[in-house]
């Protein structure tokens, strides 16, 4: 008779209908490892609002798996130790044999996990996660016989894959993407009536959690006077239902705006929830489909919204599978300088900027735009390095995973890697700021337009080799000589300070 599987479950592993449950499991490990909680390696401090998230949604997933009967351990991080590998030898010790997990989504932890269980003889079994939509295989498949990738046609892949939004091979109303109607800025009448997001009374097991991380990590940035975020099954799929309900309909018209002082706007939030396995994007999809027949949400709502769940989500995940290697160990725009205490603490100078870590800083999260065009596209200019934009993302926010971080910093916003996937550097000046927000001009915008026209200037021979931005190379270089010479003097001054 084969010996039972102790099942080890990390914090991204929470899952409602855990494909290993119904294999005739007997033991459950729960183990709060250091690459989501502190490691002894890379030295990340996360956010507290990260570290509450991540205890409270794993002490209440040990308490559900009690409830239904499953002997269930806990492995507190180590700080400083590779709780792993202590977690792992006290199983061997106790005559275990056989482990099984799903897909972990991380290079590092499958690494140290792979080489544990070979180390101590175990024979280990890894499950398909239902964490994604898409298998390996499947991206794969899809991958094969194209020279790169390129997110429309993935996405148009995985319309027709999943057949959503179609009317036979062709797009519902005709276009694949309604992103020109994702970019309308809130209007003033609308400002006052941005909808609040729903609140959930604190558990005992909310309240412990709070205790842990105040004590455990007193030092690491954020707060926990508000605690934002479901970490059950039954209110997660309650936070879905309330995005639903109260935002879905005008998500897609102001999916790209920001708002002085607002964090969510018409946004679902739903990617702490969703990348640590409290819900799952199948489920996700299934309910929006059902709202959007019965409630005549707008297509641009509906598609924009789709985009980013089957689009977007996937096609990172797909990408930091087959490039992430390579996007992670090259810095193509030779960018060294350091990032300053100042971007830990908002007090930057730059209105756009501080208002937004401010919000980071108390909730761990702000939106997509936000992070690619205002975040990303800053740290760019100012020619921060893009292995310590990366460590800042993984440290500021609640929902930071190498999965999504590694191609979202790497390729997205810091074009590090030359265009993997991406066809242009994102990077822009104050007048898309203003554009797209309420913020008013000010000595920020000097600053910002500083930096913006220097990076040009000092990257013409290049850049104007790119179709879209061979403009604006022709305008730097045209450009009045004092003109100029007040950009690059704004620009030397911010940057010197730094």
């Amino acid at each position: 008779m084969t010996e039972p599987s102790v099942l080890i479950i990390f914090p991204n592993q929470l899952f409602k209908n855990h494909p290993a449950l119904k294999l005739g499991i007997k033991k459950i490990i729960l183990i709060e490892d250091s690459l989501f909680f502190g490691d002894y390696e890379y030295q990340n401090n996360f956010h507290k609002q990260k570290l509450w998230f991540h205890r409270s949604s794993m002490k209440n997933y040990a308490s559900w798996l009690q409830e239904k009967g499953f002997e269930v351990f806990y492995e507190e991080h180590s700080e400083n130790a590779d709780n792993l590998l202590d977690a792992l030898t006290k199983l061997k010790s106790e005559k275990n044999s056989n482990l099984i997990t799903t897909e972990t989504h991380d290079y590092e932890l499958n690494r140290r996990l792979s080489n544990h269980a070979l180390k101590l003889s175990f024979k280990l079994e890894i499950l398909p996660s239902p964490m994604f939509l898409n298998s390996d295989e499947e991206n794969t498949i899809y991958r094969n016989g194209k020279k790169r990738w390129f997110m429309a046609d993935f996405y148009k892949f995985q319309r027709r894959r999943l057949n959503l939004l179609m009317e036979g091979d062709q797009p519902l109303g005709g276009k694949w993407s309604y992103d020109e109607d994702n970019r309308k800025k809130v209007p003033k009448n609308l400002v006052s009536s941005v909808p609040r997001l729903m609140q959930f009374q604190r558990s005992h097991i909310d309240e412990e959690a709070v205790k842990y991380v105040q004590e455990k990590y007193p030092t690491n940035i954020g707060n926990l006077d508000d605690l934002i975020y479901p970490t059950t099954h039954s209110s997660a799929k309650r936070w879905l239902d309330d995005f639903l309900n109260n935002r879905f309909s005008l998500f897609g018209d102001y999916e790209d705006a920001i708002l002085n002082g607002e964090n969510w706007l018409w946004h679902s939030v739903l990617t702490p929830v969703l990348n640590v396995g409290l819900i799952t994007p199948i489920q996700v999809i299934e309910a929006a489909k059902k709202k959007a027949k019965e409630n005549d949400v707008p297509i641009n709502s509906v598609e924009g919204f789709f985009r980013q769940i089957i689009g977007w989500r996937e096609f990172m995940h797909a990408t930091y599978v087959d490039l992430g290697g390579k996007m992670r160990t090259t810095n193509h725009w030779n960018h060294h300088r350091k990032i300053p205490q100042s971007f830990y603490t908002g007090t930057t100078g730059i209105d756009p900027i501080d208002d937004v870590i401010h919000r980071v800083i108390n909730t761990g999260y702000c939106h997509h735009i936000e992070r690619l065009m205002i975040l990303g596209g800053f740290m760019f200019l100012c020619e921060f390095d893009p292995d310590e934009i990366y460590q800042w993302f993984m440290e500021m926010f609640v929902d930071s995973y190498d999965w999504v971080m590694v191609p979202n910093v790497y390729a997205m916003s810091q074009n590090a890697d030359g265009g993997l996937i991406t066809t242009k550097p994102y990077f822009s000046g104050s007048s898309y700021v203003k554009k797209m927000s309420n913020f008013k001009s000010g000595d920020w915008c000097q600053v910002w337009d500083g930096l913006y026209w220097r990076w040009i200037l000092n990257h013409c021979d290049q850049l104007s080799k790119n179709p879209r931005w061979s403009m604006m190379c022709a305008m730097a270089i045209k450009m009045n000589a004092e003109k100029k010479n007040t950009h690059l003097e704004n620009a030397e001054k911010f940057l010197s300070s730094l």
